[in-house]
């Protein structure tokens, strides 16, 4: 079976479209010419402001002009991660989807629905004639993976709706009035070259199989993360060698928990079985502490060719402490929201960059404001303890939850009327967009649901098809019931 021969059909359609278009954070130019393509195909009124966000209009349809004019809302990049051993250029390769056992997927690759799945129910809605709804305002964000840049910077003068429903969220059943603020730190090592010492021989180690997964919405689930996993072991090295390390490079972006990693060293000769020992001994005892959660965790270990030149033992050392050190993780809960992961870091990647640097990235989350700083600080800390560089991002508002919320009312009566039971009204630990709309727009009253994903950010990234038809009937019931303009 195919996307296209999926219900509603429309909607996957769409979806099946927006998997054919690159679009990668910052890279987004592909998608925003597809989408202004749309609206000139379909006669819709547009916008797109300086930073690339783009705002589709359509008017009510008959009998629903008296309405409060709607924002449906979803950004239109995408997580781009994939399996090492998969061939796929995002910069121009279509993703590969597969339908099977009741979910969409991707072949080794992420698949985009978040947020390709909600820019595909704009589209559908908008092109459709046989939908009933008040005024509507699609907004299509850009590079809210990356930084939240679209959300950011978008030009105060593109909306008039006063309610906004955002379709960035991840669980069928449960309607979001709050997230969790962030911010990112990177620690900013500058090492030395030295000449690789004579009778040394040199390994690669790598950790793969690890489940990633989202570094808001997965933290709790205690995951394991590739960066702590290579640190370790290098480690274990120093407590019983002398070594050098020439290449370390682990995780990938920073809103996803790190799945792969390997760095390559090198030890005297004579003590390459010693190596091999300890490498077999500390896979053991990682695939025991991971047998439930995270039981695909593989450790490798082989010869290479030797470098010239090695990283300085202290810049090296300096760097491994660091990382050792640096939380990962939840760092508190909710004393309000039974449940609800109320801050945590994210050690999301070891990277060598140009310059002779190698730079250690993390992200923050929190809601509250004050604790998300504390956090980014003893982050912070650790890295200014080993001597590296800090720099942080500029960070994100949290959304306070509105319990008031009309549309959040309108969003119960109509799930419980189709499916005979009441929703979950929650706040999420991920961070959404609605905190800096807000800033911009304080007036709007907001709420945000999806279908089920799995796995997001992630190359088994997957898409529940059943929950897909229950959240386009929920939302299309939604529109129907939009509150008369005041």
């Amino acid at each position: 079976m195919k996307m296209t021969d999926l219900q509603p059909k429309v909607l996957w359609q769409c979806f099946d479209e927006i998997t054919k278009v690159p679009r990668p954070s910052k890279k987004e130019g592909k998608i925003i010419a597809f989408l202004e393509e749309f609206a000139k195909k379909h006669n819709l009124d547009y916008t797109k402001d300086a930073i690339g966000n783009i705002v589709m209009r359509k008017p009510a349809t008959k009998g629903y002009e008296d309405r409060e004019t709607v924002i449906l809302q979803s950004h239109m990049d995408m997580v781009c991660e994939k399996n090492s051993d998969v061939d796929h250029d995002f910069d121009k390769d279509p993703i590969k989807t597969i339908v099977e056992d009741g979910w969409v997927h991707a072949a080794g690759t992420t698949l985009g629905a978040d947020n390709g799945i909600g820019c595909s129910a704009e589209m559908a809605i908008l092109m459709s004639d046989d939908i009933e709804h008040g005024p509507i305002e699609c907004l299509f964000t850009v590079d809210e993976e990356t930084g939240l840049t679209g959300a950011h910077n978008i030009d105060p003068e593109i909306l008039k709706g006063r309610i906004l429903l955002n379709l960035d969220s991840e669980d069928e059943g449960e309607m979001f009035i709050g997230c969790a603020g962030g911010k990112d730190t990177q620690g900013l090592f500058t090492y030395t070259l030295e000449n690789a010492p004579e009778g040394y021989i040199f390994m690669d180690v790598k950790v793969n199989g690890l489940r990633g997964g989202h570094s808001g919405g997965d933290i709790h689930m205690q995951l394991g993360n590739a960066n702590k996993i290579i640190a370790r072991f290098l480690m274990k090295i120093e407590e019983k060698m002398p070594w050098v390390l020439s290449e370390i490079q682990c995780g990938n972006l920073r809103n996803a928990i790190a799945r792969e990693g390997h760095a390559v060293f090198g030890v005297p000769m004579n003590k390459k079985e010693d190596v091999r020992i300890l490498l077999n001994e500390f896979a053991a005892v990682i695939e025991f502490e991971y047998k439930k959660q995270d039981s695909g965790v593989k450790l490798h270990l082989e010869t290479c060719d030797a470098p010239k030149q090695v990283i300085d033992q202290k810049t090296k050392m300096d760097m491994l402490l660091a990382v050792i050190a640096c939380p990962h993780g939840v760092m508190g809960m909710s004393q309000e929201i039974e449940g609800l992961v109320e801050t945590s870091t994210n050690l999301a990647s070891i990277k060598m960059v140009e310059n002779n640097g190698i730079l250690v990235g993390t992200s923050q989350r929190s809601s509250v404001e004050s604790l998300k700083d504390a956090v980014c600080e003893q982050v912070a800390a650790c890295f200014r303890l080993a001597g590296a560089k800090v720099i942080h991002s500029d960070g994100y508002p949290g959304w306070a939850p509105n319990t008031d919320s009309a549309i959040l009312k309108v969003a119960e009566e109509t799930y419980e009327e189709l499916f005979h039971k009441k929703p979950l009204v929650k706040a999420i630990h991920a961070g959404l967009e609605c905190g800096l709309f807000l800033e911009k727009y304080p007036y709007l009253d907001m709420v945000s649901f999806g279908p089920t994903m799995k796995d997001v950010h992630s190359p088994s990234e997957r898409m529940e098809i059943k929950t897909v038809e229950m959240w386009w009937d929920h939302l299309l019931l939604m529109l129907k019931r939009i509150p008369k303009a005041k």
